[in-house]
């Protein structure tokens, strides 16, 4: 990771300053690292011992970084991480065309792997984030988004980089046709985890930890699992309560949605999701050549269930 650091640091490089001077505040602010990491250790699992790696981690989290970006200004966030967001700190305008600057950045970066296979695995997969971006936008305020139209949105949005980190680790390994499909298992499942997680955490975290405001998602009315959960087994003036606060992003409600989302159990049936998606993320590590870095992706998988932020 400290290889994947110094080319972050090194290609964030541009003539115009602005363009540094978000990428670094962005960048620094921190983050887990998790979509990087899961490359290299794809790669450590399945043999791979060249520097390409390096190159390739730190373009899918200028994919990532990027996503972000774009995010906060759609979003309207103000908070990330525990600091103000790029956008509030530098504006929209520069927060979107920064977010540009990286894509292409990262598309640059790509071409030195000369591996189309690589290329078109990273842009299939920046185009299918683009899709779940926009569907996403389109489902905002829908309180009738159902459990597979919300899964479907994640996977496209939050989990399709994780897949593509794990599979291109595989690439680079020149692994078998096997190995790269349990990979790219391993990955998809990975991330749909750590989002359904992310979700409960908008009504179960602790904003001091998380590093963003509570209820974020109510805010901008997303209908996440935890919503849809509760609206399915509430009582009719439960869904009301949920439905009139999606549809109006009504955060004075909150502590009333909280309570219902505690009340019908809706809480726990998230974590028990996500809990399956590590069990599946955990039987695909399992195919991969037992060693330590298999291990780490099974130690990932299992330990996602109990994070806070």
């Amino acid at each position: 990771m400290a290889e994947v650091d110094a080319v972050i640091t090194r290609r964030l490089e541009s003539g115009v300053p602005l363009v540094g001077s978000v990428s670094r505040y962005i960048i620094a602010a921190g983050g887990k690292r998790l979509r990087p990491a899961l490359l290299l250790l794809t790669c450590g699992a399945l043999g791979y011992r060249g520097t390409q790696c390096y190159n390739l981690a730190a373009v899918v989290e200028f994919i990532h970084t990027a996503t972000l970006l774009h995010d906060d200004v759609v979003d309207e966030s103000v908070m990330r991480r525990g600091n103000a967001t790029a956008n509030e700190t530098f504006g929209n305008p520069a927060s979107v065309l920064v977010g540009d600057f990286l894509y292409s950045r990262a598309f640059q970066m790509m071409v030195e792997a000369q591996d189309m296979r690589i290329m078109e695995v990273l842009a299939d997969a920046t185009n299918v984030i683009a899709e779940g971006e926009v569907l996403q936008l389109m489902n905002m305020h829908n309180a009738a988004i159902n459990e597979s139209e919300y899964l479907h949105v994640i996977r496209s949005k939050t989990a399709k980089l994780f897949e593509a980190s794990s599979r291109v680790g595989a690439i680079l390994a020149k692994a078998s046709p096997e190995q790269e499909e349990a990979s790219a298992q391993y990955g998809q499942a990975l991330g749909t985890a750590f989002q359904v997680i992310d979700d409960v955490l908008d009504y179960a975290g602790d904003a001091s930890v998380m590093g963003k405001s509570l209820g974020d998602d109510l805010r901008e009315g997303k209908a996440t699992l935890p919503l849809i959960s509760a609206m399915q087994r509430g009582n009719a003036g439960q869904r009301a309560v949920i439905q009139g606060a999606i549809e109006t992003g009504a955060v004075d409600k909150l502590e009333d949605v909280i309570a219902i989302v505690r009340q019908t159990g809706a809480l726990e049936f998230s974590r028990q999701a996500a809990a399956a998606e590590a069990r599946r993320a955990i039987s695909a590590a399992r195919l991969l050549p037992s060693g330590a870095h298999a291990s780490c992706l099974i130690q990932l998988a299992d330990q996602l269930l109990s994070r806070d932020n």
